[in-house]
């Protein structure tokens, strides 16, 4: 049975070059979460349409998160589960835990929850990304239960599954 994909965008939406656009336009078997508002984004709100999405799923998943998105799968993830999920790729985590790096109305997505996913997932990130700062992300990375590399040839849109 195919794997397919579900992108979960983050604060804002991914916008026509992202790479989880481009992700959605490539892959017929992708899924794109849509949100009622992408600028004001309410936690309580963007749990119950991801779980929408995921109660939908009726074949092995993977979670494609980005930013805020991250988060918002990890606060799923700690009360919900879904044998249809495979894994999860969650890139550039936001760290709404830090107002140096976010915007104040990601702050209901705080704390970040920190324990180890129920399903197997890679963590990506950059020493370069204004939500977060890389230090950050390695801790995040370590307490879910992840081994860090600091290795990173390929970008996002060029990666297979």
């Amino acid at each position: 049975m195919e794997t397919q994909l579900l992108i979960i965008p983050g604060l804002g939406d991914s916008g026509e070059k992202h790479w989880q656009t481009f992700w959605h336009k490539k892959f017929e078997n992708s899924i794109r979460v849509v949100q009622d508002n992408w600028d004001e984004p309410l936690r309580e709100d963007w749990i119950a349409r991801l779980n929408e999405n995921i109660l939908k799923l009726d074949k092995p998943t993977i979670l494609v998160a980005h930013s805020l998105a991250v988060s918002l799968v990890l606060h799923w993830a700690e009360k919900n589960n879904n044998p249809n999920i495979v894994g999860a790729f969650l890139v550039a985590p936001a760290d709404v835990d830090s107002p140096e790096h976010t915007p104040e109305c990601t702050r209901n997505f705080s704390p970040i929850p920190l324990y180890k996913l129920p399903f197997p997932s890679v963590v990506v990130a950059s020493e370069n990304d204004p939500y977060a700062s890389f230090e950050r992300n390695k801790i995040l990375c370590r307490k879910m239960g992840k081994r860090f590399r600091k290795r990173w040839s390929a970008r996002p849109h060029q990666l297979r599954f």
